[in-house]
C-alpha cells in the first residue's frame, strides 16, 4: 500500500507530476509489516522538494500510534522472526550447497586470476608474450589439469607517446596448494614466480627474442598489478643486428628460469659473468590474487602457525622491494658517474679557468 501526497498547486490537482510517495508499507505471508521509509524517531521530518512555478519545500513525519504489543503478541512477533531467518539461511545455504570445497588443514590455497595487459616499449611489431608460473619445489603442489603457462594471441602495437604499446587483455586464471610442514620459525617460505617471454614476428613469419622478465607473485591477496622490466641477450657487432633483422631469430635462454636464479641451481652464488644483455621494454600484468584456508576462521595453534607464515611472506615482499630499491638508486648512480666521466675535464673540474 502506498501513501502518497498531491503537492500540485491550486487548480493542477490531479496530475501525475505532482504526485509524491510519502510511505509504502508491505506485509508479507508471515504477517511481518514493512514500513518504508522507517518510523521518524528523532531523525527528524523528512522532506520533499517541489519543482515547477515556484520552488517549495514540504516536511512530513511518519509516527507509530499503536497501541504497545502485548506481552504474548511480541512473544509470537520474535518467534516469526525467528522462523523467518531461520528459512532464509536454509536458502543461502540451498544456494551455497554442500559441495563447497574445503582447503585441507595446514594448507593454503592459492587463486589467480590474472590479466597479460600489455608490452611496451619494444623496437619490434607484432608482439606476443609467452609466460609460465613456476612453483617452488618445497611444500607447492598445484592439480593434475591445472596448466601454468599461456601464450597470448599476436598484437600489433600503436604509438602512445614515445613508445609503441601492444594491447593483449589476455586472461588466465591458476590454483596452487601450499602445504606448511616445517615447524621451524626460521624457515621463508618461497613463493611462486611469474616468468614472461616477449617475442616478435616479422612479415616470413619468423620470431624474434624481444624480451625475458620475471616477478614473484604477490603474496597478499587483492588486486595488484605488475609491470615487469625485461632484457635479452646480444651479441656484440653490426653483423649480429643485421642477422636479427633480416634473418630473424637471436640469442635465446635454453632455460627460462635463467632469468632468476634457476630452481635446479644448487651452488652459493650464481655467476653470469660473460652475458652480455640489453634492457628492453616491460610487460604490464593485472592480477587478483584469492587465498584459502582454514586456519583464517580457526583459533587455535594451526591458524597461529599459518599467520607466522604470511607475516614472514609478508616481511620477505617488503624487504624484496628495499632491495630493488637500493638496486636502483645504484644503477642510478652508476650513470652519473659515467655521465659525469665522458665530459670534458674542464667542464668538470671546478678549478677551470673561465675564458670570455
Amino acid at each position: 500500500m502506498y501513501i502518497m501526497a498531491d503537492l500540485g498547486p491550486y487548480g493542477k490537482l490531479g496530475y501525475k507530476m505532482y504526485e509524491h510517495v510519502l510511505c509504502t508499507l508491505k506485509v508479507d505471508s508471515n504477517g511481518v509489516i514493512t514500513v518504508k521509509p522507517d518510523f521518524t524517531g528523532l531523525k527528524g521530518p523528512y522532506r520533499i522538494e517541489t519543482e515547477g512555478e515556484k520552488q517549495e519545500l514540504w516536511k512530513y513525519t511518519i509516527d507509530n500510534v499503536s497501541s504497545l504489543a502485548q506481552p504474548e503478541e511480541e512473544e509470537r512477533e520474535q518467534r516469526v522472526f525467528k522462523d523467518l531467518y531461520g528459512r532464509h539461511k536454509e536458502y543461502l545455504s540451498s544456494l551455497v550447497g554442500t559441495d563447497f570445497e574445503m582447503t585441507v588443514p595446514g594448507a593454503l590455497r592459492l587463486f589467480v586470476n590474472g590479466e597479460v595487459v600489455s608490452a611496451q616499449g619494444y623496437e619490434y611489431d607484432n608482439l606476443y608474450v609467452h609466460f609460465f608460473v613456476e612453483l617452488p619445489t618445497a611444500n607447492w603442489s598445484s592439480p593434475a589439469f591445472q596448466q601454468l603457462s599461456g601464450i597470448t594471441q599476436t598484437c600489433a602495437t600503436k604509438s602512445l607517446g614515445m613508445d609503441k604499446v601492444a594491447y593483449f587483455s589476455y586472461p588466465f586464471t591458476f590454483e596452487a596448494f601450499f602445504l606448511h610442514e616445517d615447524e621451524s620459525a626460521d624457515a621463508l617460505p618461497e613463493w611462486p614466480v611469474l616468468y614472461c617471454e616477449v617475442l616478435s614476428l616479422d612479415f616470413w613469419q619468423r620470431y624474434r627474442v624481444e624480451g625475458y622478465g620475471a616477478a614473484v607473485l604477490p603474496a597478499t591477496p587483492g588486486l595488484h598489478t605488475l609491470m615487469v622490466s625485461t632484457w635479452r641477450p646480444m651479441e656484440l657487432g653490426t653483423v649480429a643486428e643485421l642477422r636479427r633483422f633480416f634473418i630473424g631469430g637471436s640469442l635465446e635462454l635454453e632455460d627460462l628460469s635463467y632469468v632468476r636464479i634457476p630452481g635446479t641451481f644448487k651452488g652459493e652464488r650464481l655467476s653470469r659473468f660473460g652475458l652480455r644483455t640489453e634492457t628492453t621494454g616491460s610487460v604490464t600484468f593485472r592480477l587478483h590474487c584469492l587465498q584459502q584456508s582454514r586456519a583464517f576462521m580457526e583459533s587455535s595453534s594451526l591458524r597461529k602457525r599459518m599467520q607466522s607464515v604470511l607475516d614472514r611472506l609478508e616481511g620477505f615482499s617488503q624487504q624484496s622491494s628495499v632491495h630493488n630499491v637500493l638496486e636502483a638508486f645504484r644503477r642510478a648512480r652508476r650513470r652519473m658517474q659515467e655521465a659525469r666521466e665522458s665530459l670534458p675535464q674542464d667542464l668538470v673540474s671546478p678549478s677551470g679557468a673561465l675564458v670570455s
